[in-house]
């Protein structure tokens, strides 16, 4: 990271990240996504905490491509292996974690202050706060066999 090499993840997230409901249709996931003009969306269970992420790459492929109704699934069904960080890790951990699992958006959970969603890291994130080699690094391993 350039600068600051104590920066965490809640310093380089983008916050007033939206739900949508596990229970909700992916067709409301797919507006909500062009509303708020993003690809992904975090899940949230009855809870209101975090159950995992849906992309617009996935209501794509894993729905609409399959010939399903994006209407008639939940947005719950879509969630895989949830990966996330919590705000007051190093942000350094936050970009080593996205690097490894070959991920472009990772949610960022205040752990200390209920456990609750408060931003989302993305590639825009990483970009304003790594150094030429850093972002080199991260494209190679993330699009890496894309």
């Amino acid at each position: 990271m350039t600068g600051d090499n104590r920066l965490t993840a809640r310093d380089i997230m983008t916050g007033g990240v939206q739900c949508i409901g596990a229970h909700r249709s992916l067709r409301e996931a797919a507006r909500m996504m062009r509303d708020l003009n993003v690809g992904a969306l975090p899940i949230c269970g009855d809870n209101n905490r975090l159950t995992g992420l849906v992309t617009d790459r996935d209501i794509v492929v894993r729905c609409c491509a399959e010939g399903i109704d994006p209407a008639t699934v939940q947005a719950g069904s879509m969630s895989g292996e949830l990966r996330w960080t919590d705000a007051s890790a190093p942000a350094e951990d936050a970009l080593h974690l996205m690097e490894k699992h070959q991920i472009k958006r990772l949610p960022v959970i205040d752990v200390a202050h209920g456990h609750r969603l408060v931003g989302m890291i993305a590639e825009a994130d990483l970009a304003g706060n790594l150094s030429d080699d850093q972002i080199a690094e991260f494209v190679s391993k993330v699009y890496a066999n894309a």
